[in-house]
């Protein structure tokens, strides 16, 4: 880490991970607690869930309003006390009020890796995580930071440096 990810307490900054941090915390982790997993197909965390189990992740849905569904092959669970075994990563796909509670249900069954969604930031929980030896990534997809860290991005276009809603011709 560069000095200007690490606050002078030694915490992380959340504005800013190096890809280091980031490629660390993909490596490391094989089991991933996926909290408010969705069952339906063309929800985001459904996506997310979707590739990462195709990288060799196991992606476990937790998700009380669907426990006792499965979802893309795995059952799904109603809270993270309810798992078979312990994630390496409990990532969060609920808003920045719920990360709280999920947070503090991470730290408690021994997660080693708190991952709160695109949009979703609660500084006091990323901060019990720190305190009690877990990583914290805010405001980020771990889909598409391994993508991103992968090439696969630019692979399919996402990377052009070209943005625009305006249909293109033939590459010339």
């Amino acid at each position: 880490m560069t000095a200007d990810t690490i606050s002078p307490a030694g915490a992380v900054n959340h504005d800013r991970y190096p890809d280091a941090y980031i490629r660390d915390i993909l490596r490391q982790c094989r089991v991933i607690a996926m909290i408010g997993a969705s069952p339906n197909w063309n929800r985001p965390s459904y996506f997310a869930m979707k590739y990462l189990q195709e990288k060799g992740y196991r992606v476990i849905p937790v998700n009380p309003v669907a426990a006792g569904q499965t979802i893309l092959g795995e059952p799904v669970y109603a809270t993270l006390d309810d798992l078979p075994v312990v994630p390496d990563m409990v990532d969060i796909f609920r808003n920045s009020e719920a990360a709280g509670p999920a947070t503090d249900d991470a730290i408690r069954i021994g997660a080693k890796v708190v991952w709160m969604q695109l949009g979703v930031r609660n500084d006091a929980a990323a901060a019990r995580a720190e305190a009690a030896g877990l990583k914290v990534v805010m405001n980020r997809c771990p889909k598409i930071e391994y993508g991103r860290l992968s090439g696969e991005l630019g692979w399919s276009g996402v990377n052009t440096g070209v943005i625009s809603a305006k249909r293109m011709g033939p590459p010339r």
